[in-house]
């Protein structure tokens, strides 16, 4: 077989898989799902990969965005039936004429604060975080560059409420670097920033590579109660498969329980979605179990911290006013699903 011919079968058998993909796709309903690369979103995968979405009659195809707040727009224009991303942009979306529903939360206490060795030797044993930040800057002469995703976004809303109501660190000693989440994973190991909110496996991976990074402050402590990751449904995917909805609220009850008691047979679907083959399996394992990754489906747990959550937007100025919650959540279908 000369070179031509080659790629001409590899080409016929792509397609031949693609349209196999479709028809098994007409076969169950289909689902555009959003999502964000964190270790949160483990839930979802384990599900898909145990066949439990398609026991479901879901056929989902996946869409990988950087931030919660870029995904909106895709909710806004209908090209995404499913958002698996932080609850804080969702009621801003709502506010804005986008029917989204929150039918479950998948994780919770993801984003924690880490510091580059430029800034972590200032956080010595005694040394509170505002002095650590004081401290960096007279020696260097600049604040510190602090990365996280855009403003609105569930990260730098919590890097925001620990600087300056837990840490209470000076505004002048600090400088808050708007970035996605490669970005900021790269941006720490480059040195290019002194400090930054990351998830998993983020964490995992940047310690791995450079030892040096420290991880100062836990999701709990940064932002009490701090909601996370949720899966929300278009309200006109929920009106038309009420169904299938309510066995995807079930496949996630059933995935976290199987991260919780068999890692080793769910992490390999977690490596498949977020790994894409690159990243050491061991390592998600290692990411699976960190102080960061805390599994939680039931949506009623976040609902009053994600009020608190807004409330501190709109001191922010992040967002003009607190907006009415009613309608967002759809605790029904786990409460349903925990019934089973």
């Amino acid at each position: 077989m000369d070179r031509r011919q080659f790629l001409f079968a590899g080409t016929s058998l792509v397609a031949a898989a693609s349209f196999a993909g479709g028809a098994r796709a007409q076969a169950g309903v289909a689902a555009r799902v959003g999502y964000i690369p964190v270790i949160g979103t483990a839930p979802v995968f384990v599900a898909n990969g145990e066949g439990w979405l398609k026991e479901a009659g879901i056929a989902p195809t996946f869409t990988v965005f950087e931030s919660g707040p870029n995904m909106i727009q895709a909710l806004a224009s209908g090209t995404i039936d499913l958002y698996v991303a932080g609850v804080a942009p969702l009621a801003v979306a709502r506010s804005r004429g986008v029917d989204i529903r929150v039918v479950a939360s998948t994780a919770t206490g993801e984003n924690v604060f880490v510091a580059a060795p430029s800034l972590a030797k200032f956080f010595t044993p005694g040394t509170s975080a505002a002095a650590a930040f004081k401290a960096q800057k007279a020696a260097s002469g600049k604040p510190a560059r602090l990365a996280t995703q855009p403003a609105g976004s569930v990260p730098n809303t919590v890097l925001q409420y620990w600087l300056w109501e837990v840490a209470k660190a000076d505004k002048g000693d600090v400088e808050i670097v708007p970035m996605g989440i490669d970005a900021t994973q790269q941006a720490v190991l480059a040195g290019a920033v002194e400090g930054a909110i990351v998830r998993e496996p983020a964490l995992t991976i940047i310690q791995t590579r450079n030892p040096g990074i420290k991880l100062v402050a836990g999701g709990e402590e940064m932002f009490p109660g701090q909601p996370g990751t949720v899966v929300a449904a278009s309200g006109a995917f929920v009106t038309k498969n009420p169904d299938a909805v309510q066995k995807l609220v079930g496949g996630l009850v059933r995935a976290a329980d199987l991260l919780a008691k068999s890692l080793d047979k769910a992490a390999p679907h977690v490596g498949a979605a977020l790994g894409k083959g690159i990243v050491d399996p061991a390592l998600i394992q290692k990411a699976l179990v960190s102080p960061a990754s805390k599994f939680e489906i039931d949506p009623r747990k976040i609902i009053e911290p994600a009020r608190a959550m807004q409330a501190y937007q709109v001191k922010l100025g992040s967002l003009e006013k607190e907006l009415p919650f009613d309608g967002l959540f759809e605790t029904q279908y786990y409460e349903r699903a925990i019934k089973g």
